[in-house]
């Protein structure tokens, strides 16, 4: 049972295990927890070495800081925040590309509630076109668009993340959050056209 803040029984019960000695409890908290991290972390960092050592970081860093964790929020959306600036920071000191223009000017910010394709609502496009994103074709393209971009498309449509959850993994605001992941379709679907175009000649 999950009460406002979106915790459960089970996550209190296992962080006051760990806490009190019980390194089974930190087990579980992983096994509870490993799927989400792993989707963060596989979207935003390439190098599979390199993910193995950021994955033990994260928990690493879960494990130590767990004393401050107040349930303020889901033990999950706590541990996927964690995931989510390692991988930032990971990206930063390697001066990788993550996003394109992420400072963007202002007036783009709200270009998702004005931009449609073909007549159709930005609602509409999330129905029927990512409705699919486990497709194959589609999936090995969500591949190649910036780590953020594909990891904020994969907790939208495949984690199903709530806009306020992702907010909390990634400290973006909602109206930054709609934006990016509009930019990150209308990427999707013109990289889709571009190729069954190439593909008619």
């Amino acid at each position: 049972m999950a009460n406002k803040t979106g915790h459960t029984l089970e996550d209190k019960y296992l962080v006051e295990k760990v806490l009190g000695g019980d390194t089974y409890a930190f087990s579980a908290i992983v096994k509870n927890t490993e799927t989400l991290v792993a989707q963060i972390v596989f979207r935003m960092v390439n190098n599979a070495e390199d993910r193995k050592d950021i994955v033990q970081d994260i928990y690493l860093k879960t494990f130590h800081k767990l004393p401050g964790f107040h349930f303020g929020s889901k033990l999950s959306t706590w541990i996927g925040q964690i995931a989510y600036n390692t991988c930032f920071d990971y990206l930063r000191k390697k001066k990788l590309v993550f996003l394109d223009n992420i400072q963007g000017n202002e007036e783009h910010e709200d270009e998702y509630r004005e931009e449609r394709f073909n007549g159709m609502s930005e609602d509409n496009i999330e129905s029927s076109f990512m409705r699919k994103e486990l497709s194959g074709l589609l999936k090995a393209e969500i591949e190649k668009i910036p780590p953020i971009y594909k990891t904020l498309v994969i907790l939208y449509h495949n984690e199903e993340l709530s806009y306020a959850e992702i907010g909390e993994i990634t400290n973006l605001p909602e109206g930054t959050l709609k934006s990016y992941l509009f930019r990150a379709r209308k990427m999707l679907k013109e990289n889709l056209l571009a190729k069954f175009k190439k593909e008619e000649l």
